[in-house]
């Protein structure tokens, strides 16, 4: 236990040129492609920093239908789980919440997907 700690700590205080070489090491000897490497470096040693916290949760937000409505409603529906009538009711009051606290790939999906039916999508 005390040999994780130990190991955390240096992970933590590892400067950025460090933080790249363990990535390459990482990347071209055992395959793992870290994604959160950046995140370290940014929250600096013991965390006490005052960075910025990346959003994790968004709600996805109709702005307006647009030139394809049905279709819009069509993928309200699929995509919430709602009647038909509860899916036209949150096209026809947009700007109205499709979802929310999702994740960021989950969010930009849905607009992506809303945005291919015609729809003016934001995420907050």
């Amino acid at each position: 236990m005390a040999d994780l700690k130990d190991f955390a700590e240096q992970l933590v205080n590892l400067t950025v040129k460090e933080v790249n070489e363990l990535a390459t090491i990482l990347k071209d000897e055992y395959g793992i492609e870290p994604a959160a490497a950046a995140a370290v470096v940014q929250a600096g040693p013991g965390g006490g920093g005052e960075a910025a916290e990346e959003q994790t949760e968004f709600d996805v937000i109709l702005k307006a239908a647009g030139g394809s409505k049905l279709a819009v409603v069509k993928l309200v529906k699929e995509l919430t789980g709602l009647g038909l009538k509860d899916a036209k009711g949150l096209v026809d009051d947009a700007p109205s919440t499709i979802k929310e606290g999702v994740s960021k790939d989950e969010a930009e999906g849905l607009k992506s997907s809303l945005e291919e039916a015609g729809a003016e999508v934001e995420l907050k």
